[in-house]
């Protein structure tokens, strides 16, 4: 059975940092396309960023180039998101989210991804 468990989320004002973790279980994230979404309230869940399986490539949003990474942690089976230089359109509720095993697509689109965390809140107060 896997299992994707977020922590990290909270209450930061804006410019400030804050650093997610997933942790997965019942799959290898070193097999996996993983990604980074979130939700704000009323809207579409949206892609933030993603790391390939099969070269360790990135790929993150326009809106938060530069001010995001994400990496992978295969030795811990884990994924984080590191959120530099916050801003209050970035509150949102945030999701890990992973694929299927050696999954060959696109990256930035919620069905590219088989299974999702329950979410992690982060505020940014002006």
């Amino acid at each position: 059975q896997v299992q994707l468990v977020e922590s990290g989320g909270g209450l930061v004002q804006a410019g400030g940092s804050v650093r997610l973790s997933c942790a997965a279980s019942g799959l290898t994230v070193s097999n996996c396309a993983m990604a980074w979404f979130r939700q704000a309230p009323g809207k579409e869940r949206e892609f933030v960023a993603a790391t390939a399986w099969v070269d360790g490539g990135t790929y993150s949003a326009e809106s938060v180039k530069g001010r995001f990474t994400i990496s992978r942690q295969n030795a811990k089976n884990t994924l984080t998101l590191q959120m530099n230089s916050l801003k209050p359109e970035d509150t949102a509720v945030y999701y890990c989210a992973a694929s299927n095993p050696y999954y060959s697509g696109k990256y930035y689109f919620t069905q590219d991804y088989e299974y999702w965390g329950q979410g992690t809140q982060v505020t940014v107060s002006s």
